[in-house]
C-alpha cells in the first residue's frame, strides 16, 4: 500500500497467488487473480440470467435489462444505428471494469483496476479496435482522419492527431487507475481512523465512483469508435 499504509488481509495472500513464477521469473499475479474472480462472477450472472429468462423480466434479469437497455440507447443516440454492431463491446467493456472496480469494495478483495498493467491492457486494446475498426470501415481513405480538414494542414496535424491518438491508451489507462487506487487508499485511511463509523458511510460514496469510472471509460470507447465510424472532413 502507498506510504507505507497497512494492506488489508487478502485473499490472494492467504492463497499465496500474489505473486507466482513463470519460467524460473518471479511476476505480480494478485490483478490478474482478482480480473479471474471479476471474470468468474460475470459468468456465472450471465449463466444465471439466460437459464431463468422470462418473457415478463423480473429480479436480475429485469436488472440487467435496464442496465444493457440504456446503455445501448444512450450507444445508438451518439453514434447512431452503427453503434448496434460495436454494443456488445461497449456493453462488455463497462460491466467488466465495473465488476472489477467493485471488488476494491469487498472485504478480502482488491480491485484489478488498481493496478496499472490491468488497466494498460484494456486501454490498447481499445486503441486496436476502434482504429481497427476504422480501417475496416473506410480502407486506405481511414488515413484522412488524421490529416486536417484542408490538404495543406497535412504537415501540422497529421503529427500532432497521431500524437493525440497514441496518447488515448496511456489517458485511459492512467485516469482508471489514478481514481481506483487512490479510493483505495483513502478507504485505508478512514478506516484506520474510525474502523466502522469512517469507512461504511463512504462506501455509498466510492461505489458511486466507481460505477462512473466504469462509465466513464465506456463512454471515451464509445467516442472513440464515433470519430472511426465518421467520415473524414
Amino acid at each position: 500500500m502507498a506510504g507505507g499504509l497497512p494492506h488489508p488481509v487478502l485473499w490472494s495472500t492467504l492463497l499465496h497467488v500474489d505473486q507466482v513464477t513463470i519460467g524460473g521469473a518471479t511476476v505480480e499475479f494478485k490483478h490478474v487473480f482478482y480480473t479471474w474472480c471479476a471474470m468468474a462472477v460475470l459468468f456465472s450472472l450471465g449463466l444465471v440470467v439466460r437459464g431463468g429468462l422470462k418473457l415478463v423480466p423480473g429480479g436480475i434479469q429485469n436488472v440487467f435489462e435496464v442496465v444493457i437497455g440504456g446503455l445501448e440507447d444512450f450507444v445508438v443516440t451518439n453514434i447512431g444505428e452503427d453503434g448496434r454492431k460495436v454494443f456488445p463491446l461497449l456493453g462488455g467493456i463497462f460491466l467488466f471494469i465495473l465488476f472489477q472496480n467493485l471488488l476494491g469494495l469487498v472485504p478480502g478483495c482488491d480491485a484489478p483496476t488498481a493496478n496499472v498493467n490491468t488497466n494498460a491492457a484494456m486501454a490498447v486494446f481499445v486503441f486496436l479496435y476502434y482504429n481497427y475498426q476504422g480501417i475496416k470501415r473506410w480502407g486506405p481513405g481511414y488515413i484522412k482522419h488524421f490529416m486536417g480538414p484542408m490538404w495543406w494542414l497535412t504537415p501540422l496535424m497529421l503529427p500532432l492527431e497521431l500524437i493525440s491518438h497514441t496518447a488515448r491508451p496511456l489517458s485511459l489507462t492512467l485516469r482508471l487507475f489514478g481514481n481506483i487506487r487512490g479510493e483505495e487508499i483513502v478507504m485505508v485511511l478512514f478506516f484506520l481512523m474510525a474502523p466502522i463509523v469512517g469507512t461504511i458511510p463512504v462506501y455509498f460514496l466510492f461505489l458511486l465512483g466507481k460505477v462512473l469510472q466504469s462509465f466513464i471509460f465506456f463512454m471515451l470507447t464509445m467516442i472513440y469508435l464515433k470519430g472511426a465510424f465518421e467520415h473524414a472532413h
